[in-house]
């Protein structure tokens, strides 16, 4: 009779550790607080020069926050 050997379990090859990459990268945060300043500089002068889109300028604001707040959730629950 011959005799089986089992053969060893065979164990997954480990991978080398990633380095930690940050949550997000500095210069896309830089670029959107600048983005984000030229548009809330842009949106006071209108309101100043142009008293009448003050309204309107203020109800696209409201939803814009809405909107913005949602992504963010979105994002925050997608990274967890």
């Amino acid at each position: 009779m011959s005799t089986a050997t089992d053969p060893q379990p065979q164990t997954p090859q480990q991978q080398p550790p990633r380095p930690p990459q940050p949550a997000t990268d500095p210069l896309l945060t830089l670029c959107l607080v600048i983005v984000g300043v030229l548009v809330l500089a842009g949106a006071g002068y209108l309101c100043v020069a142009h008293p009448s889109l003050t309204a309107p300028i203020a109800t696209v604001a409201a939803v814009a926050a809405v909107l913005v707040a949602a992504v963010g959730v979105v994002f925050a629950v997608r990274r967890r």
